[in-house]
């Protein structure tokens, strides 16, 4: 079987492995070779020694012939193999024991790591929030201080409030003011057409008294004219009566 290949990353990173065989096929190995005993290719199995002594044993005892000794030695090197053989089986079972509980302390440190795991992305959570809302307040605050140095910056409000006093004042002023000049300007409307009515009167009387006078400038002059034609008529009466 080929040997398992890993990668040993930086500090922090996940550490990968890469196996020669699928973890069903590892088992099946494993456990091959704890009954065999067999780590390599090289001598006979101990499993099969085992068999051996076994089987010479009982080949010797199946004889008919008078061999306690060779019975009795063939035993023992059986005994003996056998024992040679459990020492393995018990360092083993120990290792897997050992294992097993190397195993269940993992797990249990697996775990807690992944219960430190949740923790920490619960806090990281908590922190963000906490920093948005740290984020958020600061903000609130460096605005509270720019209106602060704004209204540091305005005079005192006694002080803003003679200047508004006064403005009401002279608005009030102009008010007044505006009022008069309305009433005034209302007046002036009235008077002026009054004096337009007045000024289309006296254009009508002397239209009237211009259209009287020429009217006895007419009469005049034909008066004048018919005295003149009467004073030259007697004249001539007067040079025929001579």
């Amino acid at each position: 079987m080929l040997g398992r290949v890993r990668k040993v990353s930086g500090r922090g990173e996940p550490v990968a492995a890469n196996y020669a065989f699928g973890p069903s096929e590892d088992d099946v190995i494993i456990k091959h070779r704890l009954l065999t005993r067999t780590t390599t290719t090289r001598g006979e199995p101990p499993l099969k020694k085992l068999q051996k002594k076994f089987t010479s044993f009982v080949s010797e005892v199946d004889k008919d012939e008078d061999n306690y000794n060779d019975c009795e030695k063939l035993a023992r090197a059986f005994l003996q193999e056998l024992t040679t053989f459990e020492i393995p089986l018990l360092k083993s079972k120990a290792i897997v024991e050992a294992n097993v509980r190397e195993k269940d302390n993992f797990n249990e440190l697996k775990d807690e790591m992944n219960r430190q795991i949740l923790q920490a992305q619960v806090d990281i959570e908590d922190h963000k929030k906490k920093l948005e809302e740290s984020k958020v307040e600061r903000r609130h605050k460096e605005e509270c201080e720019a209106i602060r140095k704004l209204i540091a910056l305005q005079p005192p409000r006694c002080e803003t409030q003679k200047v508004i006093t006064e403005l009401e004042k002279e608005i009030a002023a102009l008010d007044a003011e505006n009022t008069a000049g309305s009433r005034l300007l209302e007046l002036r409307k009235k008077q002026f057409s009054l004096l337009l009515h007045v000024v289309d009167e006296l254009q009508n009387t002397i239209e009237e008294d211009q259209k009287s006078l020429m009217e006895e400038m007419r009469i005049a002059t034909e008066e004048l004219k018919n005295g003149i034609e009467d004073t030259s008529g007697g004249s001539e009466a007067m040079a025929v009566d001579h």
